[in-house]
């Protein structure tokens, strides 16, 4: 009974390894969220990642991820995303639909939080090789703004469809 104790205990972190880097994403440049303190994000509070670029020959598509909770007040969220780096320095203003006119989430939920992955740049190529600075930050009306709980930003190479 020993031998088959000893044998799990090897065995488990074996597998709990495997098990993480079969999930990963090879098209993912970074997947990556940041908490909001209280649930309350001001314009202050920007949301930053760095993300280093090899190929600026490769195609990528920007996505903004966030999650916020059922007591969110609006169906939608303004974003300011300002891009720096090599060869480029842009802010964008991005308007994420979260909710259907009828009220219903967009996006996928799990108790009383909903998740979302919302595309705002697609097919972009950055211009040279390098680190590139993204801030995000909230653009409402309120601040700090209620209810948001994490918001994050995926890059990925773009696959041919």
């Amino acid at each position: 009974m020993k031998a088959v104790h000893k044998l799990f205990l090897l065995a488990l972190p074996l597998s709990m390894i495997l098990l993480g880097s079969g999930c990963t994403d090879p098209n993912a440049i970074i997947d990556q969220n940041t908490s909001i303190d209280n649930l309350n994000w001001s314009y202050a509070n920007k949301v930053k990642y760095d993300v280093k670029i090899d190929d600026p020959a490769t195609v990528y598509n920007i996505d903004i991820n966030l999650r916020v909770t059922g007591n969110y007040r609006y169906s939608n969220i303004f974003m300011l995303v300002r891009r720096n780096g090599p060869g480029l320095n842009a802010t964008t203003r991005f308007e994420l639909k979260l909710a259907a006119q009828d009220g219903r989430w967009l996006g996928t939920g799990s108790g009383n939080l909903y998740s979302f992955q919302v595309p705002i740049i697609t097919n972009f190529k950055f211009p040279a090789k390098g680190t590139y600075h993204f801030e995000i930050e909230q653009n409402m009306r309120d601040n700090p703004l209620r209810e948001v709980s994490d918001v994050g930003l995926r890059i990925e190479k773009a696959t041919a469809q």
